[in-house]
């Protein structure tokens, strides 16, 4: 009698054990998308940098954009606007916060997937943020070419305005101040005087170029999937908003005409293609192909 009590007893304890180990399955596999947006983070920040200089995609792309001692974009550049609402999905993509629906089995195109909010939690930015909230709310899902539009404002949609991001380069420059790279001036432009951000931190500034030049010098892999995904987005999104001219003039002519080579070698690939490697991020090149078809 007692030697069967005692394999009953064994046989509950084994079962309970049991039950504990798939419980801890389940909660390591519900916690394994919050690790990798928090890991999506943490791949963001430089190293050495401190919290105040850690930039975003869309922070670096406007700071390569702007005139050092003016503290503003060309007047003749009509790409930024844009190309800055597509750094903010890439960033966004980048933080495990939003992807591409699945292809399916006829393998739609980039262009026609539909953006999915992964995660909605707070980034800690308040474009992002707003960004986000507009993408997770809208059903049904939009594209990322639609996306990039009405974030921009440019849709004939009246009941679609409210989507766009104002005063999107002010924000940014603002943000900028308060990390202690820009600085807040008037200036007078005879009509009327217009708000200014002169560089006050060069350093900041030209360890950007500086990472972008050396992007494709120094530490050129040759391999599009071997590269920073986030240097690399940064390279196609400054690219597409008309800016990364600016990292390149300093350099001497064998340097400027190898690196922008190499620029081009990068431009020249196929989004679809590319998306289909392992480790790459499908909703960057999906961004990529907007600018690009």
């Amino acid at each position: 009698m007692s030697s069967l009590t005692q394999r009953s007893s064994g046989l509950v304890q084994r079962r309970t054990e049991a039950i504990r180990s798939a419980a801890a399955d389940k909660e390591r596999e519900s916690g394994g998308e919050e690790d990798e947006a928090r890991r999506g983070e943490e791949e963001d920040d430089d190293k050495g940098d401190s919290k105040e200089t850690r930039l975003t995609l869309m922070e670096e792309v406007l700071l390569l954009g702007l005139k050092d001692r003016e503290g503003y974009t060309s007047f003749w550049n009509d790409c930024i606007s844009s190309g800055l609402r597509g750094c903010m999905l890439v960033e966004l993509a980048l933080r495990g916060r939003l992807h591409l629906e699945p292809c399916g089995v006829r393998r739609k195109s980039l262009l026609s997937r539909k953006v999915i909010c992964k995660s909605d939690a707070p980034t800690g930015d308040v474009l992002l943020d707003e960004a986000l909230k507009h993408i997770k709310e809208t059903q049904p899902p939009e594209t990322v070419q639609s996306w990039i539009e009405l974030l921009s404002g440019e849709t004939w949609n009246p009941l679609k305005l409210h989507y766009q991001l104002r005063n999107v380069r002010e924000r940014l420059a603002k943000n900028l101040v308060e990390k202690g790279v820009l600085t807040t001036e008037k200036q007078n432009f005879l009509l009327f005087d217009m708000t200014t951000h002169p560089l006050t931190n060069s350093n900041i500034k030209q360890r950007l170029i500086k990472k972008v030049q050396d992007s494709v010098l120094e530490k050129w892999v040759n391999d599009p999937n071997r590269m920073d995904k986030r240097i690399l987005a940064l390279i196609l999104l400054a690219h597409s908003s008309d800016v990364l001219e600016n990292a390149f003039a300093p350099l001497q002519d064998d340097q400027y005409d190898l690196g922008m080579k190499r620029v081009h070698t990068l431009l020249e690939l196929e989004p679809e293609k590319e998306s289909t490697k392992p480790n790459t991020n499908e909703l960057m090149w999906a961004v990529v192909a907007a600018f690009t078809k």
